[in-house]
């Protein structure tokens, strides 16, 4: 079973590393989608553009954004789940909304008695670690905080 799961996370990865060189600038909306299928959410951008977001939350650890100008051509694309896409957060600024244009929907959300609000979960790899990003949410659903870390998984659940 676990060399099952492992097997997938790396194809994914691979999937979306490739997704991310062989999306050419000028490319259109229907070449993109016929080479790398549906988008898992699309979105208007503040700045008129269209994303198509091909997130792989709450299993994988990538989310690719391709984004459209007006006529349908790709004038950028990128992995989204990484230090510089971190630290475009705006604190007190963004909303759960920005953070879901940026990222793309978090893998979970979680509450906690410390903090008056929902805490977005967001995992990715960094050079050598699977990594959690969470984006701190107040009681209005403004972003207060964000931070990192170490994800940490219970392997053994993984043995059934």
């Amino acid at each position: 079973m676990r060399i099952k799961l492992f097997l997938l996370a790396g194809t994914a990865l691979l999937l979306s590393a490739c997704a991310v060189q062989q999306v050419q600038l000028g490319s259109s909306r229907e070449e993109v989608i016929s080479r790398y299928g549906k988008p898992s959410a699309t979105v208007v951008m503040p700045s008129g553009t269209t994303r198509l977001q091909y997130s792989l939350q709450p299993a994988g650890q990538s989310a690719v954004m391709v984004d459209l100008d007006a006529a349908g051509k790709v004038v950028a694309a990128g992995e989204a789940l990484n230090p510089a896409g971190f630290a475009q957060v705006e604190i007190g600024k963004w909303t759960r909304a920005d953070a879901e244009r940026a990222f793309g929907p978090p893998a979970w959300v979680d509450r906690v008695y410390s903090w008056p609000g929902d805490i977005m979960n967001y995992r990715w790899r960094d050079a050598t670690n699977d990594m959690l990003f969470w984006v701190y949410l107040d009681d209005k659903g403004l972003v207060q905080r964000i931070g990192q870390g170490i994800e940490h998984r219970n392997d053994s659940i993984l043995d059934n």
